[in-house]
Formats: structure tokens, C-alpha cells, sequence
């Protein structure tokens, strides 16, 4: 209680801080002031605009209207001159200043559209959304605050092509359309598929997904490989996020969100000039919430929230053509730990010696009782606390000169990682695989310059190089066993398997492994847009990409008992050896995209596209599976690279007013699928990573919007995905079928792999479903006009394999999940309810067997219902 007291004392004493920074942006902005032009704003009916931003363009002077739509703005330039005046639901208009006048100057907007024409970059310009021949989702910032999406995690329930599966913020698998990581968990060895931006800036870590947004512009969700577009290469697709950049107008915005599980969750921004031609703005953004998983155990919840973030940026803008933007943000999170609860036991074809329950509570076993399998009661009895820390952030230089018809891009980023976890692996209070910790620390340094704009007024385009350099390190990974490992690993109790008994062999024996990627990733690619027939355009794209990845792996073995007895080293060894290996590989590929684009009208866009994409090499440093003679097998420390084959047709339409429809089908083929394996070998816990021959998903995506006035709004979105493993000849057995005994030349032996061809890819649900409505009324709350509403949205996922090849048992059950909110909003206040989950619908994100693969398997939960009230204020 006293550290939430403390937390909310901070929040309040920043915002108080930021607000007392205002007056002296406010004096800031007229100290350049050499005439002053007062006025009045209203619409089209006589009403006041109160909050009405008036610009002077081509300078920095602005102002705000007053409650009664007053105005007045210092000027410092002669006439004639243009006043630029936007407005929420108003169309921005310019309204020329011929001469100096005595008296005020009237300005009138009319409503807007209402139909808002969405601006996007995901072509590295600003383009109509409806116009660029991409599939693409654009939310904007307030939207996904407004549905509870301030992180990566909620955003995929509004976007139904997005996957996120995640156990904690280092295993993140981000898909879209099924494609992009390995699912399960990460192995550091591999590239993701799916690019993560943030102004500009490449994110590599799939840890990125899980910080909390802070002033966020809007998320555009690019489907389908783009990498003649984007810096680093995206067989996927990619999330381009934009946040809020400084202003010259002073201001400022607070917001407090309280909840169940005593969440708490606070907000603020400010910005404002602080010389002439330079711009500031602080961010800051603070989450806390208990746990909704109890440990009887330790007397201790989990699974909560303890983030901190902030952004600070200067935006150095001398004229139109130059605009120099330098930003560093940093996030810190320090939550109880998201553990997975015991969600099943199977059988497996092993020995009866050898099925979990023989194990924990037979004649033959532990002596203790079967684990609680209850995984809804939000219970679990680990021994071992889990912990997640982690501080991610870096520095970025952006600038933007314009030439010509276009614009010259340079941006120049260093990003930082650092993950500091404790799991319980083997998910129960026995003393079995009581410990895995995966340290890393990882340092980005990434250039991207390019050039975009129009050549002709036909012929439009980008061209670009992109260099990363990451150093990626695992800083005495440790995983640790206890003294009841022996008799999971057992598999007799008569010959030498009978030592495994012997008091203290195991006993806190583990490996602690060091390593080290150094990758090196640089490309040059580019992309014209040529109107050749009235209409009629044709995109071509081209990319040419280098990788290269150097590996130091060093894993070291210590503890359990101490001994020179052959037969118990040996039996210690079967367990966890000493490994080490150095291996350095590259490769390039040349790929890209030709597209053809028809718009006759501007309510029509029809597009086909056919592109190539790649995912580089990938090299294994989560322990590898060893050979009949015990020792590594080196043969999989390095997988092959993707390639990936694109078709895609698509349509973006106006249908009838206020209204979009939108509709995409496709079909991707990836050759040498990078998979992640579990082994059933203890040694390689978090799974090695190995090539799947061929993999297809193809879907179809139905989306679309609809806007009545400012009364009602509705959105929809329905995606079809088949995904499945063409071919996958060498695929791990899954958890039921481990054991599995063949007869090969006559003799039964033991297998572990099985063609898993034509069956489904992990994490892919055929049918994802989401929509929303939104009804709102004009009105006035405590002497402030604007609109009561009432809004829901609804998801659904169909069932999904949980599993690299399909398992009987590891499948995630159908979902949905209901969210709400109640309240009123205004330009500059905001105050509403609002609930997520509302059925308490009991559902599983993702299921995986414990390690050693005997028969438990583990899940990672979804959140209960959660409700609270949020209050936004701006000045």
C-alpha cells in the first residue's frame, strides 16, 4: 500500500512540474512578436470553437481560441500573409491577411468529411490511406488509448491479421497473417519477420512490443513483405508507429486511469518552444497493477504491472525545407513476473517407467501429489519467484531536408536491452528444472538514409541504404535443476540408470552459458510508382540485402555432486555437458515486388502485387541437440535462410457515403521456414531453431468502416487464414507422442521426429474477427460542449495450435473477448468508464510442454475482467 501511495504521489508531483513549465513556453513563444492580430473562430452555424489552433503559415507563431473562439496571435512577418485554422470535426482552412486591421478578424470553418481521409507513410510519404496500393490498418493514437490498446499486446484484438503471443517480454512472437517469428519460445538466433518502427527507427527485439505507448500519432499495421520500402527486411509485413512530434504551439495533456486490481496508470505531455525555430516535448508514462496470479507458495501475486517510460524530443525546424528532429526515450519494467500455470498432463508413448504421473506420485516415484490441475483458479506453487526486469530505450537523429519535388531522409539510431529474468521451468513446488534464466544485454546501431518524392508528375518513388549493427549478448544464461531432476531423467530403475538415485547428484547442477552475435545487416533498395496509362500505374521494387552473423558460444557446467565415479559423470553429462562452438556465416539475396495499381475513380483502387522477400541466416544459442556419441550436434547451429514468394489482389473502396470496404486475398510459400523445436532433450530447454522445406499460408481480409454523421460509427474486419507446413518431413514428435518406438531394418527403435506434412502452422487461427460501434450524442458536462458516447468492440479467434507440429493437446481453444466504455469527451477533457474482458471469459494465449517433454504442459492465461475510469485534461 505504501509503495502504490508513493507512486501515485510521483505521478501527481510530475504532472504538477510539467503544468508549472507552462507559463514559460507561453513566454517563449511571443518573444519574437512584432505585430499582434486579434480575431474570433467559429463554425458554419455562429458557434464558438473554443481550443481552435490558428497558425501563421511559414512561420512558428500560433495560438489557441478561448472559450468564446478569441483569439489573439503575435505575427512576425509582413502582409499578405495566411492564417491556418483546424478544428476537431471541421475542415482546416487558410484565410489570407491582406493588410493589418484595427479591428478583429472573423473565421468561419465548415464541418469536415464524414469520412476522415487517413494520412499514412508507410511508402516513406505522406500518402491517403485509400490510395496506396497495400493492404495496411491505420489506427491513431487516441483510438487505441480509447479502446485500452497501450501496448503492442491489446492492439492485436483491433487488427484480426495481427498475432502476439508472449509469456513474458523476451518470448514475443509478433506475426502477421500467421508469419514473421518463430513461435514459442525465443531463441536470440534469429531475425523476426515482421518489422516494429518507431519514427523511423527500427526496433529489432521483439521485447520493443511490450513497452507501453507514450504520445503516440497513430499505428499504421503494413501487411505483406515491404522490403523496398522499409530499412530493414520484412517477409511479413510491418508496424509503423509514429508519435506526436513537438510543437510551437504551447500545451500540455495529463491523464489518470484507475481500476480493479488496483491498477493505476498516468500520462502527460508537454510541449513548446524554447528558442526561436526550436521546439521541446516531454512524455512520460506510468502503469502499475497487482497481480491476477496467486502463489499460495510464497504468498505472492503475479502477473501484474510495473512500467515506466518516458520520451523527450527537440524538433529544430529553421524554414519548410529543413526540419531536424532529435528524440531518446527510455522504459523500465519491474513486474512480479508472468509466470505459466499448469494447464494439463498427457500421456506419452514413453514406458510407463516413464508418464509424468509415475514419476511425481507412483510406486516408483517422488512421493508427491499430482500438480493442481485448476489452471482458472489463477494458482500456481512454484518454488522458484519469477522475475522479468527489463530497461529498453535508445537515442535517435532524424532529419529531414527537402530537395525538389522530394525529401532527403537521414536517421541515425543506437538502441539499448536488458533483460534480467527468473523462471520456474518446470511450473510446480518440486525440485525439478527450478531454474532458467536467459540474461541478455543487446546494443543497436542502425543508418538509414533515403529520398522520396516526385520525379515527374507521373513518376513518383524511394530509393534508399539501410545498415544495422547489433551486438547481442547472453550474459551468464543459467539453467539450474534440482533434487528431483533424477527421476525425470531416469529411465529405469535397474543398471547404472539406478545411480540416478544417488542423494545429491543433481543437486543445483546446472550450465551458465555465455555468448555472443554480432550481426552486421546492410541493403540499398528502391521502389518507383509510374502512372504509364491514365489510371493505370505500375510499381516496381527492388532490394539488394547483405548479412552477417559471427558467434561466440560458451556453456560451462556446475554444481551437483562432486565425484570421479565414470558412471555418475557420465549420467550428470546425459543431463547437461559442457558445449562450445564458434561459427561465423553470411549470405545476400536479391528480391523485390512488381505491382500493378488501377484507380479510375477516387471511391476505387484495385491492386496485384508479386514479390520476393527473405529472412537472413539464422545460428542456434539455446543449446544444441546432441549426437547418439552425446556430443553437440553442429550440424544445426546454423539455419538457412527464408525465401518467400508473395501473390496478392486487393480492392479499397468508397461504396456510399461515409463509408470504406476494403478487401485483400493472398498467398505467401516460404521455402526453409525457420521453426523453433522443442527437444526432449533437457539441454536444449528453450528449443534450437531448424528449417521446415515448405511452408503456405493464404487468407482472405474483409475490412471496413462506416460513419453516420457524428452520431453512429462501426468498423469490422474478418480474416481467413489456411496456414500449414507443405512440407516438413523432420519435425519433433509432439508431447503425446514422445517415445514413439518404429521399426526400422527390422528392429524397434526409438524415434524422434515425424512428417509432419500438411499439418497446421502454430499460432494461426482460420477464422480472426473483430468489430466495433460507437454512438454518440452532442452535450455539455460542467460547462463543456462536446459529445456523450457509448462504444464496444468484440473479437474472436478460432482455435490454434500451440505447437511447431500439430499436437493433440496442445491447442488453444476458441475465444472472444467483449470491451467497453461509457463517458464524455470534448477537445480538451475527457472523462469515461471502461471494462475489458467483460464476460470474464476464461481463455489461454498459449500452451507448451515443460521441458523434458514427460507428459505436463503449462499456460500462459489471458487477463481476467479488468474495469476502471480514465480522466484526460489538455491546456
Amino acid at each position: 500500500m505504501y509503495k502504490r501511495k508513493q507512486v501515485q504521489k510521483s505521478y501527481l508531483t510530475l504532472t504538477k512540474v510539467l503544468y508549472a513549465l507552462l507559463p514559460v513556453l507561453l513566454v517563449g513563444n511571443v518573444a519574437f512578436a512584432q505585430h499582434v492580430v486579434t480575431g474570433t473562430i467559429r463554425d458554419s452555424k455562429g458557434q464558438a470553437l473554443p481550443g481552435a489552433t490558428i497558425i501563421v503559415r511559414g512561420t512558428k507563431s500560433a495560438t489557441v481560441a478561448d472559450a468564446d473562439g478569441n483569439f489573439r496571435i503575435s505575427v512576425s512577418v509582413e502582409p499578405p500573409f495566411f492564417l491556418r485554422a483546424t478544428f476537431v470535426g471541421q475542415k482546416p482552412q487558410d484565410f489570407q491577411v491582406l493588410r493589418f486591421e484595427n479591428t478583429p478578424v472573423q473565421l468561419t470553418l465548415v464541418e469536415d468529411d464524414l469520412l476522415e481521409e487517413i494520412v499514412v507513410t508507410a511508402r516513406r510519404r505522406s500518402e491517403i490511406a485509400q490510395e496506396v496500393p497495400i493492404p495496411i490498418t491505420v489506427i491513431g493514437g487516441q483510438a487505441a488509448e480509447n479502446a485500452g490498446a497501450f501496448n503492442v499486446n491489446r492492439l492485436k484484438e483491433l487488427v484480426p491479421s495481427v498475432q502476439l503471443y508472449a509469456s513474458n517480454a523476451r518470448n514475443t512472437t509478433l506475426n502477421i497473417r500467421g508469419l514473421g517469428s518463430t513461435f514459442g519460445l525465443t531463441n536470440d538466433g534469429i531475425d523476426p519477420g515482421v518489422g516494429f518502427y518507431v519514427d523511423g527507427v527500427y526496433h529489432a527485439r521483439p521485447a520493443a512490443t511490450s513497452t507501453d505507448f507514450i504520445d503516440i500519432e497513430q499505428i499504421e499495421v503494413v501487411r505483406g513483405p515491404q522490403g523496398t520500402l522499409f530499412g530493414k527486411n520484412t517477409t511479413a509485413g510491418a508496424f509503423n508507429i509514429t508519435t506526436r512530434k513537438p510543437s510551437f504551439i504551447p500545451s500540455s495533456k495529463a491523464e489518470l486511469s484507475f481500476g480493479n486490481y488496483n491498477f493505476i496508470q498516468a500520462k502527460a505531455t508537454i510541449t513548446g518552444p524554447i528558442a526561436k525555430d526550436l521546439a521541446a516535448k516531454i512524455s512520460l508514462s506510468g502503469t502499475q497493477r497487482d497481480g491476477t496470479i496467486w502463489n499460495p507458495v510464497e504468498e505472492r501475486k503475479y502477473s501484474g504491472q510495473n512500467n515506466l517510460g518516458l520520451k523527450g524530443q527537440l524538433l529544430y525546424a529553421p524554414s519548410d525545407e529543413l526540419e531536424i528532429l532529435l528524440s531518446g526515450d527510455a522504459s523500465f519494467q519491474h513486474p512480479a513476473g508472468y509466470p505459466l500455470v499448469v494447464a494439463g498432463i498427457t500421456t506419452t508413448e514413453r514406458s510407463a517407467y516413464r508418464q509424468y504421473a509415475e514419476i511425481v506420485s507412483g510406486a516408483t516415484g517422488l512421493g508427491y501429489q499430482l500438480p493442481k490441475i485448476n489452471p482458472f483458479s489463477r494458482e500456481i506453487y512454484t518454488n522458484t519467484p519469477w522475475r522479468q526486469n527489463q530497461s529498453i530505450g535508445g537515442i535517435s537523429l532524424n532529419i529531414d531536408r527537402k530537395i525538389g519535388n522530394g525529401t532527403l531522409t537521414s536517421t541515425t539510431a543506437w538502441r539499448f536491452w536488458n533483460w534480467d529474468p527468473t523462471n520456474d521451468r518446470d511450473f510446480t513446488e518440486f525440485s525439478a528444472l527450478t531454474k532458467s534464466q536467459g540474461n541478455s544485454r543487446h546494443d543497436q546501431y542502425s543508418q538509414e538514409i533515403r529520398y522520396a518524392g516526385n520525379i515527374t508528375s507521373k513518376l513518383s518513388g524511394v530509393v534508399g541504404v539501410f545498415v544495422l549493427g547489433q551486438n547481442l549478448q547472453g550474459l551468464d544464461q543459467t539453467e539450474e535443476v534440482g533434487s528431483d531432476q533424477w527421476r525425470f531423467v531416469q529411465t529405469s530403475n535397474t543398471g547404472d540408470q539406478a545411480r540416478y538415485s544417488t542423494p545429491g547428484l543433481l543437486d543445483n547442477f546446472g550450465i551458465k552459458t555465455n555468448s555472443t552475435i554480432k550481426s552486421l545487416s546492410a541493403a540499398v533498395f528502391a521502389q518507383a510508382d509510374w502512372e504509364f496509362i491514365n489510371h493505370l500505374h505500375i510499381l516496381p521494387g527492388i532490394r539488394f540485402t547483405y548479412d552477417k552473423k559471427d558467434v561466440d558460444y560458451d556453456r560451462q557446467t556446475y554444481g551437483g555432486l562432486q565425484t570421479t565415479d565414470p558412471v555418475l559423470l557420465k549420467l550428470k553429462g546425459d543431463v547437461y555437458k559442457n558445449q562450445a562452438f564458434n561459427t561465423s556465416t553470411d549470405n545476400n539475396n536479391l528480391s523485390g515486388n512488381l505491382t500493378l495499381a488501377y484507380r479510375p475513380l477516387d471511391k476505387f483502387n484495385a491492386f496485384a502485387t508479386y514479390s520476393t522477400a527473405y529472412k537472413p541466416v539464422g545460428v542456434n544459442v539455446g543449446g544444441l541437440p546432441t549426437t547418439s556419441t552425446g556430443e553437440a550436434d553442429l550440424s544445426v547451429a546454423v539455419v538457412k535462410p527464408e525465401y518467400v514468394q508473395h501473390y496478392e489482389l486487393g480492392i479499397k473502396s468508397k461504396p456510399i457515403a461515409g463509408a470504406l470496404l476494403n478487401v485483400t486475398a493472398f498467398n505467401t510459400d516460404i521455402k526453409d521456414y525457420q521453426t523453433n523445436v522443442q527437444s526432449p532433450q533437457l539441454g536444449v530447454n528453450r528449443g534450437y531453431l531448424a528449417n521446415a522445406e515448405k511452408v503456405r499460408v493464404k487468407g482472405l481480409e474483409v475490412d471496413g468502416s462506416y460513419q453516420l454523421q457524428k452520431f453512429l460509427t462501426l468498423n469490422a474486419a474478418v480474416a481467413y487464414l489456411d496456414g500449414k507446413y507443405e512440407k516438413f518431413t523432420n519435425a519433433p514428435l509432439p508431447l503425446e507422442e514422445t517415445g514413439h518406438t518404429e521399426v526400422i531394418d527390422g528392429v524397434s527403435t526409438q524415434v524422434a521426429f515425424k512428417d509432419a506434412s500438411g499439418g497446421r502452422l502454430p499460432g494461426i487461427s482460420k477464422w480472426n474477427i473483430s468489430g466495433g460501434a460507437e454512438v454518440s450524442t452532442a452535450g455539455n458536462l460542467i460547462s463543456k460542449s462536446g459529445r456523450f458516447f457509448i462504444a464496444a468492440d468484440v473479437s474472436y479467434r478460432s482455435d490454434y495450435s500451440s505447437n511447431p507440429t500439430p499436437s493433440k493437446v496442445l491447442v488453444v481453444d476458441a475465444y472472444s473477448l467483449l470491451n467497453g466504455r461509457l463517458g464524455f469527451r470534448s477537445d480538451k477533457f475527457s472523462i469515461f468508464v471502461w471494462g475489458r474482458n467483460i464476460t470474464d471469459t476464461n481463455y489461454f494465449e498459449q500452451l507448451q510442454a515443460a521441458a523434458g517433454n514427460s507428459g505436463l504442459y503449462a499456460g500462459v492465461l489471458g487477463d481476467p475482467r479488468t474495469y476502471g475510469a480514465t480522466l484526460r485534461l489538455g491546456f
